[in-house]
């Protein structure tokens, strides 16, 4: 990792620390920062910030750390800790009677993110923030899942517009998120986008199989998990919704999966992906502030999709993740018409974003009655112009 850029020893020592294997060289100058350090609040904040508090507290202890760091940062950074540590052993008790139903009916899960991580890289020791958990379905089981899980207790949010319900399964990358006690549950269906709907089932068909408290269920194959979450991470960055934490999955999966991950399929299956500058640009931080090498034809094959501002862009992200510029909501919004596979799909869909549900109006314009809502609605005739506006523009870089 380098200070030569606009970065605070603070900063680095929470990318540093974004990891779950250090060798002595890191551990060496990970304790210099630490024993330095002295805006530990402005630390802690980042670490929140981030959504990686139980995985820096975590590795501030096994370091032996926190001996550097003042009482009430500690305390707090352990709370987040204790607080994760509870709050993923409820998903997971959840998740097993969601398994349990699914499994009944032979439906295969393959499970996503948060869950997925914590499982495979985290160990399990409430390391990984989650605020729901994800899983992935075919496209035919997604509907008769969703089904399952309504009669036992579930409940959906409610569809934005009636237009959307023939679509349901095509819209987006899963469905409405469904919830029971507190628990929510999102059934996703792509995962690459609908044009790439065969590297979609290329992941289903490999997951490896697992047990969850003797329920089945299937982990994914590590390179094109990593895919994945490359191609996750920068649909969250698109959306000014990104989080370190998205880039320590990428570490701790690099971590323990190296050999799958990085070899010669690793660029066919980006291709396949179409995220070739999405890949380069990702892993030039995990490269150059990590630290991570990479074999020469990957270094090679960052370069040649190098930015001057990148890493400058990533530390912004870092100093503050929730106050970068967006991608202009037009090429947004006409990316995600693409997406939907056929015309009539793309219409209905186009209809239900132009007239959704007074219940959304509601919502979405804070009105107090009906016919407030019903006023606004040729407000939502924007969403033309969105068309309109991106039109001829290309796609969106990375």
């Amino acid at each position: 990792m380098s200070n030569k850029l606009n970065i605070r020893d603070e900063e680095i020592l929470l990318l540093g620390l974004c990891r779950l294997s250090f060798d002595i060289e890191k551990k060496v100058m990970l304790r210099a920062l630490a024993e330095t350090t002295t805006d530990w609040k402005y630390f802690s904040t980042l670490a929140n910030s981030h959504g990686v508090s139980a995985l820096v507290y975590h590795n501030l202890e096994r370091l032996d750390f926190l001996q550097y760091i003042p009482k009430d940062i500690v305390d707090g950074l352990r709370n987040s800790f204790m607080v994760n540590i509870s709050r993923n052993a409820c998903h997971t008790e959840a998740f097993v009677s969601v398994l349990n139903l699914l499994n009944k009916e032979n439906i295969k899960v393959v499970l996503l993110k948060g869950l997925a991580l914590e499982l495979s890289v985290y160990e399990n020791k409430g390391l990984r923030q989650m605020t729901d958990v994800d899983i992935l379905l075919s496209r035919e089981d997604c509907l008769k899942a969703r089904k399952v899980l309504l009669e036992n207790g579930f409940s959906s949010l409610p569809l934005k517009s009636v237009f959307y319900k023939p679509v349901l399964s095509y819209i987006g990358k899963h469905l409405p998120t469904l919830t029971k006690d507190g628990f929510s549950i999102e059934l996703h269906h792509d995962l690459f986008g609908t044009d790439k709907s065969l590297l979609t089932k290329v992941f289903y068909d490999t997951g490896l199989e697992t047990a969850l408290n003797s329920e089945k269920a299937y982990l994914p194959e590590p390179r094109l998990f990593f895919l994945y979450l490359v191609r996750h991470l920068y649909l969250h960055e698109k959306n000014n919704e990104s989080q370190l934490r998205l880039y320590a999955d990428l570490v701790v999966l690099l971590e323990k999966y190296r050999d799958e991950i990085i070899n010669y399929d690793l660029l066919t299956l980006t291709g396949d992906a179409g995220i070739g500058e999405i890949l380069a640009w990702r892993l030039e931080p995990l490269r150059d502030l990590w630290g991570i090498s990479f074999p020469e034809w990957l270094n090679d094959y960052i370069n040649k999709w190098y930015n001057p501002d990148s890493i400058n862009k990533f530390i912004l992200f870092l100093k503050s993740p929730k106050d970068n510029p967006s991608v202009n909501k037009a090429i947004l919004y006409r990316d995600n018409i693409k997406e939907i596979p056929g015309f009539s799909r793309k219409i209905l869909f186009v209809l239900g974003d132009l007239f959704p549900t007074l219940e959304f109006m509601k919502r979405r314009y804070n009105c107090s009655s009906l016919l407030k809502a019903i006023l606004y609605y040729p407000v939502r005739f924007g969403k033309l112009w969105y068309l309109i506006k991106a039109q001829g523009r290309g796609g969106t870089r990375a």
